[in-house]
């Protein structure tokens, strides 16, 4: 089982994430949280927890950390603190501990913020942690996806690594989609879109297996 520390763990998309890591039978999930009424809701499945703020400093919370998912966010109240030097102390922690694989929830525009009409200073957030991954040595997937809903499951997507058009997809099938790129096999060095589509997870992420 390689232990998981789940970045934003107490989230909409991060609790699906945690829900499913703790039913797979590869991942066992540390769900990373601010405040400690947040770790009640995990312990109460006998999930692993650990306290960290992004704000401040992260590394204790790398202990036997095999991999990372960021799916943190600020919800656009502190973008540049959360976002993105939140993700840069995530990142800086997994190079010194040798995690073998960060997976970062991206989103769609954020290749080129300045394009957007709106959220600009989110998507420079954003793009500004991507770089930084990208640069960092880290085996990576970046995930970037449409406009999120909170509707059921697909199990579908589409993907590409420039989709050319916006679209929504619901946080249960991006959750899904950033657990499965967990995989040795799946998506080294990649960064892509996705919205909802017609194919299943699993296919759409053939294209960039290793």
């Amino acid at each position: 089982m390689e232990n998981i520390l789940v970045a934003g763990a107490n989230g909409t998309t991060g609790k699906q994430i945690v829900n499913l890591l703790n039913e797979s039978q590869y991942f066992n999930p540390i769900a990373m949280v601010r405040k400690e009424e947040q770790q009640e809701q995990f312990k109460a499945k006998s999930i692993d927890t650990v306290l960290a703020d992004l704000e401040k400093n992260v590394d204790h919370a790398f202990n036997n950390v095999d991999k990372v998912i960021f799916a943190a966010g600020s919800g656009g109240k502190k973008v540049k603190e959360v976002d993105e030097n939140g993700a840069k102390k995530m990142i800086d922690a997994s190079k010194n501990t040798n995690v073998r694989k960060f997976v970062m929830l991206s989103s769609m525009g954020a290749d080129n913020p300045e394009q957007a009409e709106d959220l600009q200073e989110y998507l420079k957030a954003k793009h500004n942690a991507d770089v930084y991954l990208k640069n960092s040595g880290l085996d990576y997937t970046i995930v970037r996806p449409g406009t999120l809903t909170n509707d059921k499951a697909t199990d579908k997507i589409e993907l590409q690594e420039k989709l050319n058009k916006s679209g929504e997809i619901s946080r249960a099938d991006v959750a899904q989609t950033l657990v499965r790129t967990l995989n040795d096999d799946i998506s080294s060095q990649a960064t892509f879109e996705i919205i909802k589509g017609d194919t299943l997870i699993g296919k759409a992420l053939e294209p960039v297996a290793v």
